[in-house]
């Protein structure tokens, strides 16, 4: 079955309720370059990258790419959970408060936004994979895989830290976790 590394971003040079895209801090650069070589550790071989199309996640995915002559392809469906409020500070709010619940309280907190399909998607993303890849996402897209593979409803099932791993497997029907990620105290802002 294929082992499915899903590597949270490294740490982000603004929060969630202040700009949508951005890079990674000092601190995350050098996240990203440690998670590099744990992974390298870990597998031993170069292995297919995937990323989020954002910055964050691009980013880190940057020091395992150049050093494995590489180049991660972007899949949306691993991406951050979309958001049905445009203004930033009401925007981390509403993720706050989307967090303490579950998938399907959230159908109710969004109207139009299926956030349950969302949640679908990024384990059918994952799903799909038929060989050993190296996947760099964000922290509810990988409480979502989390959720899909355990059948935990909740939306927050831990807390990933930045560049922390989580392993699952899959065989082409169903997502399995194999192992959490580092947990760390991650504030939403």
């Amino acid at each position: 079955m294929p082992k499915l590394y899903m590597i949270r971003h490294g740490e982000a040079a603004a929060g969630w309720d202040a700009d949508t895209d951005p890079g990674l801090s000092d601190k995350g650069r050098a996240q990203s370059e440690a998670v590099a070589r744990e992974i390298e550790a870990r597998v031993g071989r170069k292995l297919p990258l995937i990323s989020s199309p954002l910055r964050r996640c691009r980013e880190t995915g940057d020091p395992l790419a150049a050093s494995w002559g590489a180049t991660a392809r972007i899949d949306p469906r691993v991406g951050e959970i979309p958001s049905p409020i445009e203004d930033l500070k009401a925007r981390g709010e509403w993720l706050r408060a989307f967090m303490s619940g579950t998938w399907t309280d959230g159908i109710k907190m969004q109207g139009h936004l299926d956030l349950t399909a969302w949640r679908n998607g990024v384990a059918q993303a994952l799903i799909e994979l038929s060989e050993d890849t190296v996947i760099f996402s964000h922290f509810v897209a990988i409480n979502a895989a989390t959720s899909a593979a355990t059948n935990d409803d909740r939306v927050l099932s831990f807390r990933p830290d930045n560049c922390s791993v989580t392993t699952f497997e899959t065989d082409g029907k169903k997502l399995t976790l194999v192992e959490r990620g580092r947990e760390a105290d991650t504030k939403v802002n």
